[in-house]
């Protein structure tokens, strides 16, 4: 197989909907961007302490989906974790 050849990935627990998070990727049923999980693992947040403290409402299969479609996706998710990064606390 040619590796440019695109190809289509479909996940379980992630999904876009228009007008929720701005089009981003979410957990489906969540309004918990994938990036937001990324972005406290990248913070030192660890699977565990993301299901247990952060979001006790996701499960781990939800958070190691949301690192595959990081995998898949680093480019945009590595823009949305440096801008929610930046952006000063409310």
């Amino acid at each position: 197989m040619n590796g440019s050849a695109a190809t289509t990935t479909s996940y379980r627990y992630v999904t876009r909907q228009p007008g929720v998070r701005s089009g981003h990727a979410i957990v489906a049923g969540t309004r918990i961007g994938v990036h937001d999980v990324v972005g406290l693992l990248q913070n030192g947040e660890t699977v565990d302490s993301l299901v247990t403290r952060c979001f006790p409402n996701l499960t781990r299969a939800q958070v190691y989906e949301c690192l595959a479609y990081y995998e898949d996706h680093r480019s945009e998710i590595d823009v949305l974790v440096a801008r929610q990064m930046a952006a000063p606390a409310p």
